[in-house]
Order: C-alpha cells, then sequence, then structure tokens
C-alpha cells in the first residue's frame, strides 16, 4: 500500500513538472544566465539616509551588482610610503607617488625600491591638505614635467594650486617648479581641495577644487568669478585652453570648465576621450558625473544628500532645472577619492571605473554602458583600508595607495 502510494505521488509530480516544463525550462536557463553573467543583488544592504528622496532616473543608484569570474591575486608591494594622496606611472613602469608632507616617492615596479624626491614648493599638509596629486606631461619623455597639485600657503589661509617642474636626472629633486595656477579665494580652511589633475588628448590639463567645505564658503560654488567648486581646463602653462566654454564671457572667469561643485577628488577619461569626475557629497549623495563643457552641477542648491546634522539641503531639492544630474549616486556615501579607467589584463574589467574608496574602505568597480551605470562591485573590502587613489598600470594591473601607507597590486592569475 505504501508502495502505490509513493508511485502515485511520483507520477502526480512528474505529471506536474512535464504541465509545466516550458516555464520551467526558461527559469533554469535565465538562472544560469544570470549566474555565468555575474549579476547579483546590488552590494549596498544599508539603508539610506534619504530614503524619501527619488532618483530622476532608472539606475541612477543601487543598480544590480556583479562578481569577477576571473580570477585575481591581491598583493602589498610597498608598505611605506606615509600619507600618500596621488599616484602616477613613469613610461618605465616606475611610480610616482605624492606624501602630504610635501615630497614625492619614485617605486620602482616591484616596489622594492624607494627614492625620495624634493625641491616641491611648501605646503600647508594640516587636515586635507599637503602635497595632493601628480601626472606626467604628455611629452614627458622628452620634457621630464610633471605636474602636481598641493595646498599653498598664503596670507589669509591657503588655497590649492597647480605647479609644475621637471624631474632631474638621477630622481631625486623637482628642477625649477612654478605654480601655473591658484584657485583663489585664499581661504583660511583645512578641507575640500578636491585637488585631482587629468590630461585629454590635445595636451589640456584639466584640475578640480573644492569649495572648501564650509557654509561660508558654499556659495562659492556657484559664483562663477572664483575658482572654488570648479573643474578648470588650462594648457600646460595654466592659461584658459582655446576651446574653454566661458572665454567670451566676461561673468565667468575663462579657466572655468565646469562648476557647482563640491569636493572633487576624482578625475579620469574613458576610452573616448570623456572627461568622468567622482564627487565626495554631505550625508550621502556622492556622485559620479560626466563632465560636460559650461555645465552647472548643482552644488550649493542641488544634492542628494543632507546636512551631517541630517537638515535637509535648500528644503531637499534633489533636480533643478539648468543643472546637471550625476550619472550614479550612493546614499549612503561611500567617499570615494581616486579613481581611473581599466584597460589591463583582465578582459571583463576593460574599460570599467574603479574608484578608491575612504571611509567605504573599498574598491568600486562601475561597468558602465552608453554612459549609464548599469552594475556595481565592491572589492577588497576584507582590507579594512582607506584607499586614496586607484592607478591603471602601463603593465595591465590595478594599483591602490591607501592612507596607512601601502600600495595594492591587483593582478590576473
Amino acid at each position: 500500500m505504501t508502495h502505490l502510494l509513493l508511485r502515485s505521488a511520483t507520477l502526480a509530480v512528474f505529471s506536474l513538472l512535464i504541465s509545466c516544463s516550458g516555464n520551467s525550462q526558461n527559469q533554469k536557463i535565465n538562472s544560469t544566465e544570470t549566474n555565468i553573467s555575474g549579476d547579483l543583488q546590488n552590494p549596498e544592504t544599508v539603508e539610506k539616509n534619504s530614503p524619501e528622496y527619488k532618483s530622476a532616473f532608472e539606475n541612477q543608484t543601487r543598480v544590480k551588482g556583479l562578481k569577477t569570474k576571473t580570477a585575481y591575486e591581491v598583493q602589498v608591494i610597498n608598505s611605506n610610503l606615509g600619507r600618500p594622496w596621488g599616484i602616477t606611472n613613469l613610461p618605465d613602469g616606475q611610480f610616482l607617488i605624492t606624501e602630504k608632507s610635501g615630497y614625492l616617492n619614485v617605486l620602482s615596479a616591484d616596489g622594492k625600491t624607494v627614492t625620495k624626491i624634493e625641491g616641491l614648493p611648501k605646503v600647508n599638509d594640516k587636515g586635507q591638505g599637503g602635497l595632493l596629486d601628480v601626472v606626467i606631461d604628455p611629452m614627458y619623455e622628452n620634457n621630464k614635467m610633471i605636474y602636481f597639485t598641493f595646498s599653498e600657503p598664503a596670507n589669509g589661509g591657503n588655497h590649492t594650486a597647480v605647479g609644475k617642474g621637471e624631474l632631474s636626472l638621477d630622481q631625486k629633486k623637482i628642477l625649477n617648479p612654478v605654480v601655473i595656477f591658484r584657485a583663489t579665494p585664499t581661504y583660511d580652511g583645512d578641507k575640500h581641495f578636491g585637488s585631482r589633475l587629468a590630461f585629454d588628448k590635445s595636451g589640456n590639463l584639466y584640475a578640480s577644487f573644492g569649495e572648501r567645505s564650509d557654509l561660508e564658503t558654499r556659495p562659492l560654488a556657484q559664483n562663477t568669478m572664483a575658482y572654488l567648486g570648479k573643474i578648470v581646463k588650462i594648457d600646460r602653462d595654466g592659461k584658459p585652453a582655446e576651446s574653454n566654454p566661458f572665454l567670451k564671457n566676461i561673468k565667468f572667469k575663462p579657466e572655468i570648465y565646469s562648476y557647482g561643485h563640491r569636493n572633487p577628488q576624482g578625475l579620469a577619461m574613458d576610452e573616448n576621450g570623456q572627461l568622468w569626475e567622482a564627487e565626495m557629497g554631505p550625508k550621502g549623495g556622492d556622485e559620479i558625473n560626466l563632465i560636460l563643457a559650461g555645465k552647472n552641477y548643482g552644488w550649493g542648491n542641488v544634492t542628494y544628500g543632507t546636512e551631517y546634522s541630517g537638515k535637509k539641503i535648500k528644503g531637499g531639492t534633489t533636480q533643478k532645472s539648468g543643472t546637471e544630474q550625476p550619472v550614479y549616486y550612493w546614499d549612503p556615501s561611500v567617499s570615494m577619492s581616486g579613481i581611473t579607467f581599466y584597460t589591463g589584463n583582465i578582459e571583463e574589467w576593460k574599460n570599467n571605473l574603479f574608484l578608491g574608496c575612504l571611509g567605504g574602505q573599498k574598491i568600486i568597480r562601475l561597468k558602465i554602458e552608453n554612459n549609464k551605470v548599469i552594475a556595481e562591485e565592491w572589492l577588497l573590502s576584507d582590507k579594512n583600508e582607506r584607499f586614496r587613489d586607484v592607478l591603471n598600470g602601463k603593465d595591465g594591473n590595478l594599483y591602490a595607495i591607501t592612507d596607512s601607507g601601502k600600495l595594492y597590486k591587483i593582478s590576473k592569475k
């Protein structure tokens, strides 16, 4: 009797499966495809600071997650870099790494040999200040010229400055350093210097500047006769680029390329020559922006974040005519700093945007198609590090520096 009941139950289940075979098979295929593509739930599981704020379009925040399928390894190749802030490669694969107190390190490609470079201008390294970003001239192999940003002490406080100088043949000194641009007005503060640099294919230099954090200076992000809260586009001598949008507009400083920024600590050019920016929001509202000539990105009037007290900014305005929406934002904040587009040895990472995160203590990978974020992955969260900057290395590997003084190498196994 028991045998007959079991046989009947089995036949009933089998019949049910047959009758639903089309749907079940499709669900299985879809599930398999999802696993193959690595799609997951978005990695952010913490409740939003401002759940009442609605995004302007689909996938502007908390897109689906992604998991790297390629095997890779993570190594610390140097752990004695002091307080690093910016990193770039020399043509031979060595690294140039800034140290906030006012000097550069040249690090061998294997991370074992460090040479200290001195001769840079005096910096004010209190708070978030110091020697900050560094890039090399597109013609470096001919002129040995490097460009750097720093918080320059001045009467009345300090400001972010862009300098340049020639690296000596023994790689121990910057020769003939000169300041080519100053983000005035000067202010007596120690926060939101911004300070990333990026060259475009034409040899023009973009530099980002924060609005210096305080309520007193915040309105200057919208003041087009001040450089605070701006991205400028200049030539190698610090003069306005000839293609700038406001060259003939007397209501704008001629170097201004975009405005309405809070604390833009990430700049990177993509494969199409487009400029992308990572901008720290207040409490929530960290942004990724595609930077377009002459556009207003809203800070001071528009944000997906709040004051640190929780008070709404401008009554909770998240969208406003005449301002650009971020391509992507986070709430709560991830505190990203340096960013890079990857072109290296891991095929599935090609042309993805990588962001080093400070308070978020991770590296974020964003997959972007048609200038929209379609997936997000969190990497190295287990390291408990504040990742200050990331580098698409000349050797095809991804590198990252941390506030604890380490250089990480992420490479394909």
